[in-house]
């Protein structure tokens, strides 16, 4: 099964940094934003999750809950977490199951090496646990802003 718009999210189970399992199918009654990304630390997933985190109040006034994953280990996502703040959930999706399942886990190309990794993507599920959006091979400039205005403006 690979996440498609308009049909149900496909469902995982995943360790968070909150200290429990975040199961995306309890969270049926709330949108959520699921957002992949490559790697905590990094220049472009550092400001994605600032950008997240300084919005947060306003998804959150959208009945909207932000998660983040990538397949860095909890310990590395504290680390994360405490550093900048961040007042939502990073899973750890270190075997790449959530990954696989919404299609993100992709052949890349760095310095001309060859690589599996997240390819930067956000998925906005709806209260029904639908996909109502999709950004794949997301750019960090302006992203969690378009996010927030189409959850505000098409999730009512």
């Amino acid at each position: 099964m690979t996440a498609i718009t308009g049909e149900f999210a496909p469902d995982f189970s995943l360790p968070a940094s909150t200290g429990e399992t975040f199961t995306l199918s309890e969270h049926r009654g709330k949108n959520i934003v699921l957002y992949f990304y490559p790697k905590d630390m990094t220049p472009g997933c550092t400001t994605q999750a600032c950008d997240f985190r300084d919005r947060h109040s306003q998804f959150a006034e959208e009945d909207t809950i932000v998660i983040g994953i990538s397949p860095d280990p909890l310990n590395r996502h504290d680390k994360f977490v405490e550093k900048h703040e961040l007042p939502f959930p990073l899973l750890a999706d270190e075997q790449h199951t959530a990954a696989e399942l919404y299609d993100v886990w992709k052949l890349k190309k760095n310095f001309g090496k060859e690589y599996m990794g997240v390819e930067r993507s956000t998925f906005v599920i709806d209260k029904e646990g639908r996909i109502a959006k999709e950004w794949r091979k997301v750019k960090v400039k302006d992203h969690v802003e378009e996010v927030h205005s189409f959850v505000k403006e098409e999730l009512k």
